[in-house]
């Protein structure tokens, strides 16, 4: 199952970087909505095998994954993996300068399953796919809305 968008972002690419490798914002942002989360690495030198273990509830059943930090590239972008409760992922984001005050930010995101479970899983969110798809490119636009007004509040 793949989920894909696009965002254009007001600010300079490197400063959207910054905002997407904002790790400790990204943390506290989990732990408001009800994840548990514990960090391996460390975060100054984020390129040398930095991962969380996430617990929390969906569809009524705790789910337990391991997010590691796949490849990370300074300006251009940064890929996270994940396993656990049946299901791998993985997502990438990409970084596109379209000029020295507008970057475009891709988001792709691919789920697959590796047990029964999973598959069960998986095959639920395939019912509810235009629903999610939605939610998905909604969070990616309320993300890149977000990082323009911090960005434009700190200029």
């Amino acid at each position: 199952m793949k989920f894909q968008s696009n965002e254009d972002i007001e600010a300079p690419i490197a400063e959207v970087f910054g905002a997407i490798s904002d790790f400790e914002l990204l943390e506290r942002s989990a732990l408001r909505r009800g994840v548990e989360l514990q960090r391996t690495g460390d975060l100054a030198q984020p390129e040398n095998g930095l991962a969380w273990d996430l617990n929390f509830d969906f569809r009524g059943k705790p789910r337990n994954i391991r997010l590691t930090l796949a490849y990370y590239t300074p300006v251009t972008g940064l890929a996270l993996t994940g396993s656990g409760s049946g299901i791998d992922g993985r997502m990438e984001i990409e970084l596109l300068a379209l000029s020295p005050q507008r970057t475009r930010m891709s988001v792709q995101l691919k789920l697959s399953p590796s047990n029964l479970t999973g598959r069960l899983l998986v095959q639920s969110l395939k019912l509810a796919r235009s629903n999610l798809t939605r939610r998905f490119k909604l969070r990616l636009a309320e993300f890149a809305k977000l990082t323009e007004d911090r960005l434009n509040r700190t200029a």
